[in-house]
């Protein structure tokens, strides 16, 4: 079965991953996952992705300020950084909402900023969005629609599929990680998306199918076995589809 796989989220950039990555990046290879977007938290992350990016293939590389990073100065100097670097960053991430660890108010509006700071950025530079909503789903839909975002990953989403409605009429994407496997709520959420929406993640090193154990790209596969079971669509047909879609949101095409 030959498939084109592609994760498009993770944290390849992660201590966990420094001792053995050429191995992990091997491993993924054997399982036809083609190609890892590795998302960063800080710059000294989106440094190092793009270190890695020069020295393998297989990763592309993101820039973008964690949620729960409150600092618009850094956020303008990431923003600088991926203007320098437009031509090899493939994505603004990981960046978005976490009303889930920011619960003041004045908080959150500073959060709020941050992330408008980096949809405006993305409009003027024509790169994906690739997002975090913890406990923010609604909001952070709102926020994007609002401010006329285009180009849309929202990553393991955790609201309601109702909650996803207006950004899947708005051409959204939905990232599933392999934690779908134990999620009840990812599940639910998959059953619900149409299959047009919807593209793979890991979120390496975490939300893997075993919460125990270190989460790595090749379990991008597994997302797409646990899909084709929901949809009851072959996996062929679910991997040709999140392929297409994952092109056509980050102008990829790996072969």
């Amino acid at each position: 079965m030959d498939l084109n796989i592609i994760d498009t989220h993770s944290h390849l950039c992660d201590p966990a991953f420094d001792e053995d990555l050429p191995q992990i990046l091997r491993r993924a290879e054997e399982k036809e996952v083609k190609a890892i977007i590795s998302v960063s938290e800080n710059l000294t992350d989106a440094e190092k992705n793009l270190r890695l990016s020069k020295a393998y293939s297989q990763i592309l590389p993101a820039a973008g300020l964690y949620p729960t990073e409150l600092d618009l100065d850094q956020a303008e100097v990431i923003g600088e950084f991926i203007r320098k670097n437009r031509k090899y960053i493939v994505a603004i991430g990981e960046v978005g909402l976490d009303y889930w660890k920011v619960k003041e108010e004045s908080l959150r509006e500073v959060q709020r900023a941050i992330f408008l700071y980096f949809i405006e950025l993305s409009k003027e530079l024509g790169l994906p969005l690739n997002i975090h909503s913890r406990s923010a789903g609604r909001h952070t839909i709102a926020m994007l629609l609002q401010a006329g975002a285009g180009k849309v990953q929202l990553h393991a989403f955790d609201g309601k599929a109702q909650a996803a409605r207006d950004a899947i009429e708005a051409g959204y994407y939905f990232s599933i990680p392999p934690s779908i496997a134990r999620s009840r709520q990812k599940q639910k959420l998959v059953k619900q998306l149409p299959l047009e929406n919807i593209l793979v993640e890991t979120d390496s090193p975490v939300l893997g199918p075993d919460p125990q154990k270190r989460n790595e790209p090749v379990n991008a596969r597994l997302v797409l076995q646990a899909i084709s079971e929901i949809k009851g669509v072959s996996i062929e047909k679910v991997a040709e589809a999140v392929y297409l879609n994952t092109v056509r949101l980050y102008g990829l095409d790996i072969q």
